[in-house]
């Protein structure tokens, strides 16, 4: 099909790095007029019934002419055009200034404004009451126009990019604007091209019908996802013809939902074809690796699920602001008194005269206004004159502050990773503050405390545990450094094993080098910009997906390498004498790593290029008759090796760390022992002459012939999640490579260089419900249709075939295989590995041809069809013969023990909230210093509600007990409170682990209060096993039963509601794409930049705006409350001393930037001593700086400098003839001089910025006040300003009460935080006085309130005679039932080594009871700790 360019459109795509710069008309060739008739015999133009109102009815576009788009059906759907602007050149004004009105302030301002246009009831003049409001909606007017502007201009980008329609007329695609694509529109994309709407894909040039899709504007995930053409448009040999499409389709209504969806098409025989979310192009991904794709569009502009999940930066209100709308209804209040005040005292005032006032006139009708009128009166002119009291300004000086602390976070080079080139993403602007007032945080464990770089790192095959040493060693030595390859393979050398492996060395090749993309790989687009530093190194370069050196290179075991290779041998039939069950279990292990996944080949010369066909491998060197002498020569000491395996496998202790496994493997080694206690005999003498080196040489003889012919290319694999790619590089390591994928086909290269070609027959993806993946293939060598399984081992041990037919040997070796396979898997757990369990199941073909029908009536299924698909699938999924088993390594991120342990000394209380095994999830723990060694960790798990009850009110009573005792050591001996809480107190170190299942209990059995009181006792708390669901509910619960600041963070989809549920949610830029980061508030790329961002910018955010807020409410009680005293010598008039053009610009202008630097730049404490004292952060968690007493006490010092201000002039000009101005004018500028000089007390930080910007204030006011009042003749009748500044700067009188009268009004204050200094210092003026030492001074007196701190608030629970005396006996992690319950003998397997009936087990494994024990208060009283260093106290069903 040919492509057309229509004249005044693009004739050419220009692609440049992110974005079209070219603009494109919207014009067209008008379609021809098609006549409508077979549309009106197929009934397509009709109306809608009710029963498809839920649904979206889609017909072609191409039968409609631009003559007829009125008869369309698809014109009510919305255009392509996106308009995310809020406003227009006509609608701007009004309403922007309607959403002004939303703030109660502007409301109140302009009311005021309005009201003093009354003549009755006027203070000043009318027109200058309406300057401060009609200034600060212009600011923020501007402020809206602006954002606005630029949303216009990024529409105006993305709606005139280009791609090719079909026009019916031209019998062609012609280029049209994305504004022009309508829903029934039939677009042509090419590679490398972003998709302009959601699209619903019927042709591509993949032979398969498979498209590929980067997803990265969308979720930011790097890894290719695969997309099918509908079911019956697949098998296409020519370009697709529009015109023939007459089906009608029916989808389900727009939604945000990216992984769901689903629908079907009708054909003109009425026969339904059913899609879903695999055949759905999404607007903003970009095509890869298909040169040609065609679709018609589902979903247009606003209705695409790219814009329906762009909601942009949520609006969140601070903590602060909170207490700000609190504490403006005081000031309400207060205003209320004043005015009262002055209403009454107006009454009193004019009720002495006898006779009326000579400026009291009457109206025309010569009555004169009641008492009570005229008090009313003067209640609304007092309004009016003290409305300042309410700081107008405060909100947008608040918003440009947080701009300006947003501008400072986002450019901390300390924040900023280089090796992803992501700086801190600040999306939500207004809750900068409560990052310094954290309490609780809840944190995702895999890719948030980890890396999510998997590493694979040992695994079992048939019973056989294989540690890996030589990888361990690599692991430990390894540093991720960006070297060359030549560099890299050095550094790697010495870690190969002592065979001449060439293959089997450390898998690092020569050609490798990083992966370049097309210059147009990277889109720009809506909503999902990723911008790069301008400073990178080659930013254009950019590795594939789960890729790097630590990921990829895999040095193998020496003993599994050796079975490998013997058994890959026996699969040609090459070895005869080898065990054959052996030698398939190994074989098919490794097949299933490298071929049950999605995983996508490409190579290193074309990274984005799907290899597709293996490629033509050169004949090997060496004879089949050779191979059959070698083995020959070898056969015996191959049996004495193949027989003896058993005995050397059987020593994990070497590779396991001494301080986790020694006892518990020393059991399994025994049990390992008597199996292989024949074979030892049987093979001792061979072993003995040293025959395996032999052995060895031969085997190096054979593979090293294979190993000359290797690929032509380096392949490198593009995996959708990092499990997936460790376990085929993995496979790579032992020779067994992917070579090439299709939907029907998957080839490897075993290790001997032969290729073998699997003919994909299904494959069943991995979901949350079976959590497992299989896929189904046809085995080319003995035609059996094999399905080959990985996934969690809670799931798959239960699906194992427990009965061999007729084979009581084999049936007993299967149930030694999987209670070995179970005990391995445990102790990787507690090694802190990650487990998948291997497995095969072979089909007869009778079997597999019901199954497969079945299946397809699921595929085929309109309604239900996603249960179905896992109905069938679970259908398949029985009776497997375990393979073995994976051990995988979520390395901890480097920073995370230390950024943990700091962040606790914080206050804070960290959840770790994770979806992992148990086991799994305490090692990490402690590993990342979460737990501490000599913590007692209380463990509940049960399905029992009254259980549960009772577990807890055991557990909470015992930790009770040690609380109080331990509660009187807590003291305190200072003047003025510390930065100590009640809640702060150093608690007795407890820890809670939990599981779902436990979780699901306390949330439907009402036991959240028990829950909640527990874990407030607990230094740390494990909820594992919990779904995204509870993840939510755990943090909401604790944000609003404890009324405490709480975050939360990650990285992957499934933090996302646990990310929104929180106060602040924080999202890593990971390896699990940008979900989690498009719905959090700020955005890291490492957990270790959460220290920084919360102790250093959390703690100045906070302190800044607080004392910035603190001071706007000071400055304005202190100024009104000098017009409220004059009111008291001027009979309550409501007259000023001030002139009313000074006293508006007071605030506006010459007080406002001082406090708006103060608010940006303050730092009370530096850096690099809030990072080394992470008890300085609890001053933001108890909020000492802006709460109820500091507000109190702020607006008393406030009413005193008032009155100094006002009475000591009055003092010194009574009695002289000076006028009201005269008199004012003083007043106007100590006050101005006293507020200044009150901030620049308040500044811990000066900088040439603020010496400047205060002499700048005072130098505007003089200048101001001296141009004013000489060119002021008639601005302020009967009264004016004329020439009064300029008298009175002659004038020593005036400079005399400049000096003195500040001095008097802030020497209260001085002193008082001087003797605070003195006697009473807090933490943090310990701090500041840290600060201004010489650095040596500075490392000493930390290191002496670390002492003190440590020595005074010692760690309860510690000591030896406390009720948990404990002693360090030896290294080991230790589980011991405190209180245990044997349910029924079904909850025996899921109970897991942890279960037992004794309440105190000292040994490693409990062995389950035979009756069921009941909870008694009896079993506290016998409760014994242990002493072990780590002692955890397991609560366990």
């Amino acid at each position: 099909m040919s492509r057309k360019i229509v004249p005044g459109c693009f004739s050419t795509k220009v692609w440049k790095k992110h974005f079209f710069k070219e603009t494109c008309c919207p014009c067209g060739a008008p379609e021809t007029e098609i006549q409508n008739e077979e549309l009106e015999k197929r009934g397509i133009v009709r109306k809608r019934k009710k029963k498809t109102e839920n649904k979206r009815v889609i017909i072609s576009n191409l039968p409609f002419g631009s003559k007829r788009w009125k008869e369309n059906p698809n014109r009510h759907y919305d255009s392509n055009e996106i308009k995310t602007t809020k406003y227009t050149i006509l609608t701007f004004l009004p309403k922007n200034i309607y959403e002004q009105f939303h703030r109660f302030a502007n409301i109140y301002f302009v009311f005021i404004a309005l009201l003093n246009f009354v003549p009755v009831v006027n203070a000043f003049q009318p027109e200058v009451s309406l300057i401060p409001i009609c200034v600060i909606m212009a600011i923020t007017a501007i402020k809206d126009a602006w954002e606005d502007f630029r949303r216009y201009k990024l529409d105006k980008e993305i709606n005139h990019m280009g791609c090719y329609i079909y026009s019916r007329e031209e019998h062609a695609y012609v280029e049209k604007c994305w504004k022009d694509v309508r829903v029934g529109d039939f677009v042509q994309l090419q590679c490398n091209e972003i998709i302009p709407a959601d699209i619903l894909l019927l042709y591509s040039s993949d032979q398969n019908g498979i498209c590929h899709l980067e997803t990265a504007n969308l979720d930011g995930e790097t890894n290719l996802k695969q997309r099918q053409v509908v079911m019956g448009f697949s098998s296409q040999d020519t370009m697709y013809e529009p015109e023939f499409f007459q089906n009608t389709i029916i989808c389900e209504m727009p939604n945000n939902d990216l992984n769901k969806f689903k629908g079907y098409m009708v054909q003109p025989n009425d026969e339904k074809v059913g899609f879903n979310i695999e055949n759905l192009l999404l607007r903003g991904c970009t095509i890869r690796n298909t040169e040609v794709a065609v679709g018609i569009v589902i979903y247009a502009g606003h209705e695409t699920k790219a814009m329906l999940n762009n909601s942009g930066s949520r609006y969140k209100r601070s903590r602060i602001e909170q207490r700000i709308n609190m504490d403006i209804f005081i000031f309400v209040g207060l205003l209320f008194v004043m005015c009262l005040v002055g209403a009454v005292g107006n009454g009193i005032w004019t009720g002495n005269f006898r006779e009326h006032p000579p400026y009291d006139v009457p109206d025309n009708n010569g009555n004169f206004v009641s008492p009570i009128l005229a008090g009313f009166y003067m209640f609304l002119t007092m309004i009016i004159l003290l409305q300042i009291l309410i700081p107008i300004s405060l909100y947008v000086s608040i918003e440009l502050v947080k701009l300006g602390q947003v501008f400072l976070i986002h450019n901390d080079i300390d924040l900023y990773d280089e090796a992803a080139d992501l700086p801190i993403q600040c999306r939500a602007l207004t809750i900068t503050e409560d990052l310094g007032q954290i309490q609780y945080i809840f944190s995702d464990k895999t890719g948030t405390l980890t890396e999510n770089k998997m590493v694979f790192r040992r695994c079992t095959v048939d019973g056989i545990e294989f540690s890996h040493q030589e990888n361990d060693r690599r692991l430990k030595t390894q540093k991720e450094l960006d070297l060359d390859n030549e560099d890299f393979a050095k550094l790697q050398h010495f870690t190969l094993p002592p065979m001449n492996l060439e293959r089997s060395a450390t898998y690092k090749h020569s050609t490798m080098r990083p992966l370049r993309r097309c210059q147009s790989d990277r889109a720009h687009f809506q909503g999902h910009r990723r911008n790069r530093s301008v400073g990178r190194r080659d930013s254009n370069q950019s590795q594939v997906a789960f890729s790097s050196p630590i990921e990829k290179d895999v040095t193998p075991d020496s003993r599994l390498l050796r079975r490998v290779r013997e058994a890959a041998l026996q699969t040609e039939s090459l070895s005869p004498f080898l065990h054959t069950k052996t030698s398939t279990s190994f074989t098919d292990f490794f097949l299933a790593l490298a071929i049950c996944n999605t995983v996508l080949v490409s190579t290193a010369t074309e990274p984005r290029q799907r290899v597709t066909i293996p490629p033509p491998i050169k004949p090997s060197g060496i004879t089949l008759e050779k191979i059959h002498q070698i083995f020959q020569r070898l056969k015996l000491a191959s049996l004495s090796q193949s027989f003896s395996s058993s005995q050397s496998s059987s020593h994990l202790g070497a590779s396991f760390s001494a301080k986790n496994t020694e006892e518990p493997l020393a059991v399994l080694e025994s049990c390992d022992n008597e199996t292989s206690s024949s074979a030892r005999s049987r093979g001792q003498e061979l072993q003995d002459t040293g025959s395996t080196d032999i052995d060895a040489a031969s085997l190096d003889a054979v593979f090293g012939s294979a190993t000359n012919r290797s690929l032509p290319t380096d392949l490198c694999y593009e995996a959708e999640s990092p499990d997936e790619a460790a376990l085929v590089y993995a496979a790579r390591a032992y020779g067994f490579i992917l070579v090439s994928r299709t939907p029907e086909q998957v080839t490897v290269q075993l290790p001997q260089g032969t290729l073998l070609t699997f003919d994909i027959l299904y494959t069943l993806g991995f979901d949350t419900v079976r959590k497992r993946m299989s896929v189904v293939v046809r085995h080319p060598l003995t035609k059996e249709i094999v399905v080959y399984t990985k996934g969690a081992d809670s799931v798959m041990m239960d699906l194992l075939d427990n009965s061999a037919k007729d084979d009581i040997s084999a049936e007993k070796r299967q149930k030694r295989i999987k209670e070995r396979t179970q005990k391995h898997l445990d102790y990787y757990a507690r090694d802190g590995l990650r487990t998948l369990c291997i497995a095969k199941k072979v089909l007869n073909e009778d079997d597999f041809q019901r199954w497969a029908n079945f299946r397809q009536e699921a595929e085929a299924a309109i309604d239900n069809r996603e249960e179905l698909l896992i109905e069938t699938a679970q259908h398949l999924e029985t009776k497997f013969t375990l393979l073995g088993a994976t051990g995988i390594e979520d390395r901890l991120q480097d920073g995370v023990p230390d950024t943990i342990a700091s962040l606790q000394e914080a206050g804070m209380k960290i959840w770790v909230l994770t979806g992992d095994k148990q086991e799994t999830a305490v090692n990490i723990a402690y590993s990342c210093k979460l737990l501490n060694q000599r913590d007692t960790v209380f463990t509940i798990n049960t399905e029992n509600k009254e259980t549960c009850e009772s577990l807890l009110n055991l557990t909470l009573e015992e930790v009770k007990k040690n609380y109080e005792n331990n509660k009187p050591q807590r003291k305190f001996f200072c003047i003025i409170p510390t930065s100590f809480s009640v809640s702060d107190a150093p608690g007795p170190e407890f820890g809670l682990v939990i599981d779902g299942r436990t979780l699901n209990i306390i949330f439907q059995g009402g036991l959240e209060e028990k829950f909640l009181e527990l874990t407030q006792h607990c230094r740390a708390v494990l909820c594992c096993r919990s779904t995204p669901l509870q993840k939510s509910m755990v943090v909401k619960l604790i944000r609003r039963q404890l009324n405490v600041m709480t975050l939360s963070i990650g990285d992957g989809a499934n933090d996302v509601s646990m990310i929104q549920a929180a106060d602040v949610g924080i999202g890593i830029s990971g390896q699990e794409g940008m979900q989690a980061v498009m719905a959090s508030d700020f955005a890291i790329s490492r957990f270790k930049h959460l220290k920084k961002l919360l102790l250093v910018h959390g703690h100045w955010c906070y302190a800044r705006l607080a004392k910035m807020v603190i001071y706007f409410f000071y400055k304005n009680v202190c100024y009104v409350n000098l017009l409220f005293w004059y009111q008291f010598f001027c009979g309550f008039s409501g007259s000023t001393m001030i002139d009313n053009w000074q006293m508006i610009f007071f605030n506006l202008f010459f007080t406002s930037l001082p406090p708006l630097l103060f608010g940006v730049l303050d730092k009370d404490v530096s850096a690099e001593t809030l990072l080394r004292l992470p008890e300085l952060y609890k001053s933001g968690q108890n909020s000492e700086i802006y709460n109820l007493s500091t507000f109190i006490i702020t607006m008393l010092d406030a009413f005193y400098q008032s009155l100094v201000c006002f009475f000591v002039p009055y003092v010194m000009y009574k009695d002289s003839d000076i006028d009201v101005f005269s008199f004012g004018n003083p007043i106007n500028t100590i006050s101005l001089l006293t507020i200044l000089f009150h901030l620049a007390l308040e500044m811990k930080t000066w900088t040439m910025l603020h010496l400047v910007t205060m002499i700048c204030s005072v130098a505007l006011y003089v200048i101001f006040s001296v141009i004013y009042n000489a060119t002021c003749l008639l601005c302020n009748s009967p009264t004016n300003p004329y020439w009064i500044m300029e008298r009175q700067l002659k004038d020593p009188v005036f400079y005399l009460l400049c000096l003195i009268t500040p001095v008097i009004a802030l020497l209260p204050r001085f002193l008082i935080s001087s003797l605070r200094g003195t006697f009473g210092a807090s933490l943090i003026l310990k701090a500041q006085q840290i600060d201004k030492l010489p650095k040596g001074q500075q490392d000493l007196e930390i290191q002496k309130l670390r002492s003190r701190k440590e020595a005074t608030s010692g760690a309860p629970g510690v000591s030896a005679s406390g009720p948990l005396s404990r002693k360090i006996h030896e290294e080991g992690y230790y589980f011991f039932n405190r209180w245990a319950e044997e349910e029924s003998a079904a909850t025996d397997s899921s109970a897991g080594p942890f279960f037992g009936h004794h309440p105190l087990v000292p040994s490693r494994e409990t062995v389950p009871g035979q009756d069921g024990g009941k909870l008694t208060k009896d079993y506290a009283n016998r409760f014994n700790f242990g002493s072990h260093r780590r002692s955890v106290s397991s609560v366990t069903l």
